[in-house]
This record gives C-alpha cells, structure tokens and sequence, in this order.
C-alpha cells in the first residue's frame, strides 16, 4: 500500500503516471466503499418483499419495503395474524434522533407488544425503519435542521413519506386491504403521520400518534423543546386539511414533550381546521413516559387500544371522518 501511495514499485523503481492514477483511483473507490458500508444496503438483498421464512411470535418476518429515496429500501418487520387475510394493515412508525451516531447504531425496531396486541385485532402490522436509522442505512430525509432554522414542517412531512411509501406497497399484496389502514406514530414517527391527516379516511381511518413531536429535551434537559414556537406553528399547518380520526396520547410523566405542551399542538392543531383531535394524558410510565409505545407492557397497551380503535372488529367511521370542529381532552387513570 505504501508502494501505491508514494507512486513507488514493490522494487523501489518508480510507477508510470498512468499506473499510480489508477492505483490511486482503486484505492480510493475500495476507501469509499469501506467508509459508505454502515450507510449502505447491501444490493444483492434489494429485494422487496419478504427476506427469510415467518418466525415467532406473529409470523414475525423480514420484509424490505420501497422508501421515498427510491434507491435505499427499508428494513422491516412484519407481524400477522394466522390465515391468508386480508386483513387490515397498520403502520408503526418509530421515533429517531438528531445523533448521527446513535441513529446509525438504532437496532430494528419492533414495538413488540403495541405489534401484538393489533395482530390480535386482525391487523397485518409492518415496523419499516426509515433511511438514515440503522441497517436501513442510505440518507436521513428527515433532518429537521438545528434550532435556529428548524424545519419541522419539512421534516414531518418527509417521515410521512417514508410511512406512505412503505404503506403503499404493502396494500399490493394479497393478504392486505386496500382499504382502512391505521398507522401509530411515536414522537418523530407520530409527527410524521401528523403530516397524514389530511388523507382520504377511506384509506387511513385513524391515526394514532405516542407523544408526537420533534426537537424535545434538547440539550438532555427534561421540558427543554428546541424552537416550540416553530413545532406549535407545524402543528397547525398539519390541522388545517386534516380529515383522518386522530388519538394524541402523552404520559403523564413525558419529558420530550410534556402533556402541557403536547396540549399547547394539539389545540392549534384543532383550531386551524375542522378536525377533532381526542387528546389523552396516560398515567406516568415508568422512569420515562416518552418510551411507553416502545417499551409498555401487552395488558396495558391491550387495554389502551381497545379504548381507542374500539372493540374487535368495529370499524372507525369513514363516512363522517370530516368532522365537527372541537376536541376531547381528559386524563386516563
């Protein structure tokens, strides 16, 4: 290498010109390739659609799945009922970080028991994780920018992309419908679906959003909200087409966006359009409130969602989803 590098033969003689340009082009390419490896798929898995047999628990399985990139596929889990369907899809769509390095290190994410209690409720259920997290690797589309010139907005929107592009393709298999798909968002994941509600309800009948927002306890400070003026103003722009049913849910002891501020979106959310926001502070979770959808246990969240989308079986009303202006706010004990 060092013979490469100094334009030197193996014997001490000097190399042509040619010869050290092309030495030094393959060294480059083989140093790029390296220094890309943790971004990039690898291609000859670029497959959509299931990577390995069904497992446990759920005929748990690895899908990759198209992203908005069009060029980096999405690492996915998909969990499922038994039986060949079709069954409804729901969407979970995870949280992130402005940490370059830990989103890089971001293992899969599962929301193992929020996955099991809705393919208990016939849902297909897909985690994608989104570029620029993980073993997904390829660009992070979502950058929101520092506080200064926060994007949230922009940002919000290109996680919503990532959650339809994944649902998109999904509705072309044959054990799904086309029809009433629900997505679950958590913090990043829940802002990006924020960016949805103005969709047909005919296609996604309800949305339900963990703690949704970008920019919390920046500086690792608890309460601390980089530019909460810019995510209030977001939130209102989100609620001005919105159409799908939407839950906002907060725990009581969240410290990225406190239920007071969570309150703070969700009422501008309401007041910039027609929609109906039922917004609910859960009871404190543990050390941290703000990992409830990831880390909450199957009871719990059993009995969470059974108070959200309604008993087994009953579909949201899709014919009325444009509805009345207003909000229900209360407290769960």
């Amino acid at each position: 290498m060092h013979g490469i590098f100094l334009g030197l033969a193996a014997d001490g003689r000097q190399r042509s010109p040619q010869m050290t340009k092309s030495a030094l082009l393959t060294v480059a390419a083989l140093l790029l390739a390296v220094g890309l490896s943790s971004q990039t798929p690898v291609w000859g898995e670029n497959r959509f659609g299931p990577q390995g047999p069904e497992g446990s628990p759920n005929r748990r399985q690895d899908w990759l799945v198209p992203t908005q990139d069009q060029i980096t596929p999405s690492r996915a889990v998909l969990f499922r009922p038994v039986g060949k369907g079709p069954f409804r899809l729901a969407v979970i769509a995870h949280a992130s970080t402005q940490n370059r390095l830990a989103r890089a290190q971001m293992p899969q994410p599962d929301y193992a028991a929020l996955a099991s209690v809705l393919v208990s409720r016939g849902f297909a259920v897909l985690v994608p994780q989104r570029p620029g997290h993980g073993k997904t690797g390829g660009p992070y589309l979502e950058d929101q920018d520092g506080c200064d010139n926060a994007e949230y907005a922009m940002s919000a929107r290109s996680t919503g992309e990532a959650i339809m592009a994944a649902l998109t393709f999904m509705r072309t298999q044959s054990f799904v419908r086309r029809e009433a798909s629900v997505i679950v968002g958590h913090s990043a994941g829940g802002w990006g679906a924020l960016a949805l509600t103005g969709r047909n309800p005919k296609d996604i009948s309800a949305i339900v959003v963990f703690a949704p927002g970008r920019g919390g306890r920046a500086d690792d400070r608890a309460g601390n909200i980089c530019a909460p003026e810019k995510l209030i103003a977001a939130a209102a722009e989100f609620g001005e087409d919105a159409r799908v049913p939407l839950t906002w849910l907060v725990a009581q002891n969240d410290s990225y966006f406190p239920p007071e501020f969570s309150k703070k979106m969700a009422d501008a959310f309401i007041e910039a359009g027609d929609g109906k926001v039922d917004f609910r502070v859960l009871p404190a979770f543990g050390k941290e409130g703000h990992w409830l959808a990831e880390a909450g246990e199957g009871s719990a969240m059993e009995q969470l969602i059974s108070s959200v989308l309604g008993p087994v079986g009953q579909l949201p009303d899709t014919q009325n989803a444009g509805m009345k202006k207003g909000g229900n706010t209360r407290s769960v004990k």
